[in-house]
């Protein structure tokens, strides 16, 4: 689990994009909270401590310090500029203690299967209900010494503590499996080896 995150939080009272592109010229990332029936407060954080609080775990929980008084949240969604990948907006939302949240955790697979075998991830992230406070920053999928042909399913993965997974227990997560060479890959390398020898032997005649 990440360690909570803290950032300092002021209340914008300008809106629109020129208000949001001031915003970020200023060093700070334009915020919208709401959540659990409270008005939307538009917030500004600091551009750095937020980009290192979201950067590893979008799903990080961030303690909020807003005059003075703090909010726990997390980031609903996150807005990039597409080149830059610096964070452009964020909407956070209110969680309290003790309640569950609905979030995406990103699938990270671990160990090595059997050699001369490969694995493909078949789901990069899972929908997990956890604990607002126990949210894990990754589900780790272990393929140590799968052979090929073995399938990890979603029902095979290790609940994390308090945790439900909400997706078909049947769907596959990681195959493993083994390459092959298609007849096609095989004509082409049989072609490109004659060629090479013709061309071999016409550099000897010459």
């Amino acid at each position: 689990m990440a360690d909570n995150q803290t950032l300092t939080a002021t209340t914008r009272t300008e809106f629109g994009k020129g208000a949001a592109r001031r915003t970020r010229r200023a060093n700070r990332i334009p915020a919208v909270l709401y959540g659990h029936g409270e008005a939307p407060q538009h917030l500004a954080l600091e551009s750095h401590a937020t980009f290192l609080a979201l950067k590893d775990n979008a799903n990080a929980l961030l303690t909020l310090v807003i005059d003075g008084k703090e909010q726990t949240a997390l980031a609903k969604d996150i807005q990039r500029d597409p080149v830059r990948r610096t964070i452009d907006h964020v909407d956070l939302v209110i969680v309290r203690k003790g309640e569950k949240v609905t979030v995406e955790v990103p699938v990270h697979v671990v160990g090595e299967s059997a050699p001369g075998t490969i694995y493909q991830v078949e789901l990069q992230s899972l929908t997990v209900t956890v604990p607002a406070t126990s949210i894990p920053e990754l589900v780790e999928v272990s393929i140590e010494g799968l052979e090929d042909g073995a399938i990890i399913r979603v029902s095979d993965i290790p609940r994390p503590e308090g945790a439900t997974i909400d997706v078909d227990p049947e769907h596959e997560v990681v195959i493993v499996s083994t390459p092959r060479v298609s007849a096609d890959d095989l004509a082409a390398d049989e072609a490109s080896a004659e060629a090479g020898a013709s061309a071999g032997a016409d550099s000897s005649e010459a």
